[in-house]
């Protein structure tokens, strides 16, 4: 099982024929057979084995720090990388494939070079070290070094640091453009929105203009909302507040650049800035609050959209019939009917939800609670916030250990005691945060009042 956001070995790698700024082809070729191309082009197949090997460790593992960072698609290029030894690697389309350096790049294409204690794969750079030298690996220096007994991890510490390793059998598979498909904004909350946070926070240390995030914890609260608003205003786009793909890949492109991970010196990415704060894998017979997400979405969903079932309960249990209503969404809306939870399909599931939710009329709903309007927790304001409260406030009427709030619009500490009262009652698991699986209790409550 792959862990979110950690590096995976492409099917496939766009190669631009050119320097970055050239007119010139792409080319998508299988990352195996790109590997072997840049080997072939760059060393020699008399070359000591050892070294031949920790040429190939090196040439892979900066074309997945291309990929990885998305270095040029987050300057809106539409390729991974070039073939111009001025920026990348040597590739020659077309080239012959030396018959030892083909079969020791089949056995290690999917091993990489990366810093301990950090996720990403390192920028391994390097150069031939006769008629062009830089601070990282020489090739040339590798085949001295091989026929001096050195082993091709021994090699790569001598030119990167002691503190390298070697990631093996990485999994292989295809790569997805880290935007998530979705616009995100104001009420949302997943793991994409927990590692913009975190980017838009380490960015801060160099831009002290922007706002600091509080609250890193996947919700786009409005504090999150601010400091993207800061970020735009300070990059030229559009300040809307909401992380459209422009937005996400400049803030991508910056803090690359802030990280210095298209360098030897990089930073690097620690493995605490990918934690999950939602469950990304959810499993077919178990409970998790998660699921209760997912069911209320596809409640609603199915509820409005004729030829789709509902789920029946909002319980936590992801059951069969829970199974077959995914699958049927998925059908629906020609995604690979799996029956799971995927990125693709909790993104097609948001955006069915937010569209069906704008379209109703406030007279649909006749006094009764309204559709969970998105993620509200400390700190926030709004309509949203004052219709929270005036259910909290019609719920602690009947349950006397849910504290009295006020109906003022802002999420303060009188609306967090109620909010975690109110969950702690209901069997919720106490966040302070009101998603759907509270909404949907809530509302329940509320509608009893009345």
């Amino acid at each position: 099982m792959v862990q979110y956001g950690y590096p995976v070995i492409p099917e496939t790698i766009t190669v631009h024929l050119g320097t970055p700024n050239e007119n010139a082809l792409n080319i998508e070729v299988p990352f195996v057979d790109y590997i072997k191309n840049v080997a072939s082009s760059e060393i020699y197949p008399t070359w000591p084995e050892n070294a031949i090997r920790a040429n190939v460790y090196a040439q892979t593992s900066y074309a997945l720090n291309r990929v990885y960072t998305e270095w040029y698609r987050s300057k809106g290029y539409n390729f991974d990388i070039t073939n111009s030894t001025l920026y990348d690697q040597a590739f020659v389309e077309g080239r012959d494939i030396f018959e030892n350096v083909g079969r020791i790049v089949d056995e290690i294409f999917n091993d990489y070079v990366r810093k301990q204690g950090s996720v990403e794969p390192y920028f391994t750079q390097y150069c031939n070290g006769t008629t062009s030298k830089c601070p990282g690996l020489s090739q040339w220096g590798t085949v001295s070094l091989a026929n001096q007994g050195y082993t091709p991890y021994e090699i790569l510490q001598y030119y990167y640091g002691d503190d390298i390793e070697i990631v093996f059998n990485a999994p292989v598979q295809e790569v997805e453009e880290s935007y998530p498909g979705i616009a995100q904004r104001l009420g949302m909350r997943n793991n994409d929105i927990r590692i913009l946070q975190g980017q838009l926070n380490r960015i801060q240390q160099n831009y002290p203009a922007l706002p600091r995030i509080a609250q890193v914890n996947g919700v786009f609260g409005m504090d999150t909302e601010k400091a993207v608003r800061e970020f735009q205003r300070v990059f030229q786009l559009q300040e809307d507040g909401i992380v459209g793909k422009a937005t996400w890949y400049k803030i991508k492109q910056i803090y690359n650049g802030v990280k210095q991970l298209g360098d030897l010196s990089s930073e690097g990415i620690q493995p605490e800035e990918l934690e999950p704060v939602v469950l990304t894998e959810l499993i077919p017979g178990t409970y998790s609050n998660e699921m209760k997400t997912v069911q209320y979405y596809l409640a609603v969903i199915g509820y409005f959209i004729s030829g789709l079932s509902s789920t029946a309960q909002i319980d936590g249990y992801y059951g069969p019939e829970t199974e077959e209503a995914i699958r049927q969404f998925q059908a629906y809306y020609g995604l690979p009917a799996t029956g799971l939870i995927d990125r693709q399909t909790w993104n097609q599931m948001i955006r069915i939800y937010n569209e069906i939710n704008a379209a109703i009329p406030d007279e649909f709903y006749q006094g009764m609670g309204v559709l969970f309007p998105g993620f509200m927790q400390y700190g926030m304001e709004g309509e949203s916030i004052q219709l929270l409260q005036r259910y909290l406030i019609a719920v602690a009427d009947v349950y006397p250990d849910i504290p009295k709030t006020k109906e003022t619009g802002y999420f303060g500490q009188l609306t967090l005691a109620a909010v975690n009262a109110f969950q702690q009652h209901f069997d919720i698991p106490v966040t302070g945060i009101v998603g759907p699986a509270t909404w949907d209790v809530l509302v329940r409550e509320y509608n009893q009042t009345r």
